[in-house]
């Protein structure tokens, strides 16, 4: 294999030279003025990354979580996988064997996962990625001076896979935010975190691409992050939740996956851009859920075979619009069936990752500019975005409590005299969703959404899943009896209006 030095190589390149140019470089000597000589007179190569690794370290932390329930090593719960294609730093299938029977009868919590957190403010508020501290009970964080806090979970939000939690600390190194937008492909990066739990370890690569979309499933209505920074900066399991930033220690994306078949680094990694971040924050700190605007319509990244059907002449790529949701901005903005959307407030959006990108950085209520072309004719009109219920109240962040109800635990014999096999009680009913849902003191439910349930938890961790998600309709469809034996059915609103 040969060997190159890359200073030498530079100087070797410096100055191109043709035949006529070798002629003329004689001529030179002669006192004639040389031709086609080409030098390179551009900057410097930069590649100091010491000011923007002093300026970050200590702004990232070490996230330990706890629990009593088997999980994955390397954070979340091993099976979360919303890419369907991706390990989000958990490791490989390796990574994944269940833990010894004795650990697992073990009723004190122990470390399930380890990832990486970013310090956004000196009075302790940090964000990670979701599965890191997904299913814990209890979450350590470590920082770079080797001092230990126990956190809380301020908010987490699964479609962006992002987490806001907080130390009781004061005087705290925050990290400063830069502007993901103006971020250049080509343009040098660093990665910060703690793999495999090697504290504060620094990896350098460049910009690969931008608003790169990992996945074909989102185009449904959800708002998942589809606007991925793509990076060859190497990161393994420990990084996810960790910092990337520029050069000049600027926080430019939360590090979040890596594209690999084993766990481990492959020659690509994928951070959240700080246009989503700091949004998601913002609305988890204040509001404690985040405040999701839709455009409220279905569309098809435009190409050239579809332009050609269409007989789309004035644009090449963009959003083709395939129907429009009533009670939407789309509706309001009078969009239709092949309109081909192309800017948001004067952004260009080429793909659905873009558009997907521009949408995070609203709330329901924000006014927004609209750029499409209809008939090969630009048009930009103006409207309100508006949530998945087609209004622009404030979404609250779902309390369990607010069913209006108790559980209790069916013994073996009710269950043998009413002929089922799982089922739980409901008691103590007041004001709230199961009573306006008609439900009524000694019903028995059986199952929701197709689930069977046993147990209050059960019933909790059902409604956690559907508030967390991005469903349009948050409805809990209950199947149970009351003790006659008689079978009901009931529809529970969980919305909040």
């Amino acid at each position: 294999m040969k060997r190159y030095c890359i200073p030498a190589m530079a100087a070797a390149l410096a100055i191109l030279v043709s035949p006529a140019c070798a002629h003329n470089a004689e001529s030179n000597a002669e006192g004639q003025t040389p031709q086609f000589i080409r030098t390179s007179n551009g900057a410097s190569f930069e590649t100091d990354f010491t000011v923007a690794a002093e300026k970050t370290v200590n702004a990232v932390v070490c996230i330990k979580s706890f629990t009593t329930r088997q999980q994955n090593p390397y954070g979340g719960q091993g099976g979360y996988d919303p890419f369907g294609m991706f390990d989000f730093f958990f490791g490989g299938p390796q990574q994944r064997q269940q833990q010894p029977r004795q650990q697992q009868r073990n009723s004190e919590p122990v470390q399930s996962g380890l990832g990486s957190g970013v310090i956004l403010s000196e009075d302790g508020y940090i964000v990670t990625n979701n599965h890191v501290i997904d299913g814990a009970d209890k979450l350590e964080v470590l920082l770079n001076d080797n001092s230990t806090y126990e956190a809380r979970v301020i908010g987490t939000d699964e479609a962006t896979d992002l987490a806001l939690i907080k130390i009781d600390a004061q005087k705290l190194s925050p990290v400063t935010f830069g502007d993901s937008e103006s971020l250049k492909v080509g343009e040098w990066v660093l990665a910060v975190g703690n793999p495999f739990g090697f504290n504060s370890t620094v990896t350098a690569g460049i910009v690969s691409a931008k608003a790169r979309s990992l996945s074909q499933n989102s185009r449904n209505g959800k708002m998942g992050i589809e606007s991925f920074i793509q990076t060859d900066a190497a990161l393994n399991p420990g990084n996810s939740g960790g910092a990337l930033v520029n050069l000049k220690g600027e926080l430019i994306g939360i590090n979040s996956a890596i594209y690999s078949n084993t766990g481990s680094y492959s020659g690509f990694s994928f951070a959240i851009p700080t246009t989503i971040v700091k949004k998601v924050m913002t609305d988890l700190r204040q509001y404690g859920t985040v405040q999701r605007a839709v455009l409220g319509c279905a569309v098809a990244e435009l190409d050239a075979k579809i332009a050609k059907e269409k007989n789309i002449t004035a644009v090449k790529s963009g959003l083709l619009v395939s129907t429009v949701t009533d009670r939407s901005t789309a509706k309001e903005l009078g969009l239709q069936a092949d309109d081909v959307i192309t800017a948001i407030n004067n952004v260009e959006v080429h793909n659905y990752a873009q558009l997907v990108e521009q949408l995070n950085k609203f709330r329901p209520g924000d006014q927004i500019s609209v750029t499409y072309y209809r008939n090969n004719k630009k048009e930009t009109k103006t409207g309100v975005l508006r949530n998945t219920q087609g209004n622009t109240t404030i979404t609250k962040k779902g309390d369990f409590s607010e069913i209006g109800c108790a559980f209790m635990k069916l013994s073996d014999e009710n269950k043998r005299s009413l002929g089922i096999s799982n089922g739980v009680k409901v008691a103590g009913l007041k004001n709230g969703a199961f009573r306006d849902a008609g439900i009524k003191d000694g019903f028995i439910i059986t199952d929701i959404n197709g689930r069977a349930v046993n147990s209050s938890d059960d019933v909790e961790a059902i409604y956690n899943q559907i508030m967390k998600g991005d469903d349009e309709d948050k409805v809990m469809f209950i199947t149970g009896l009351y003790p006659t034996g008689k079978k009901y059915y009931y529809a529970v609103n969980l919305a909040q209006e």
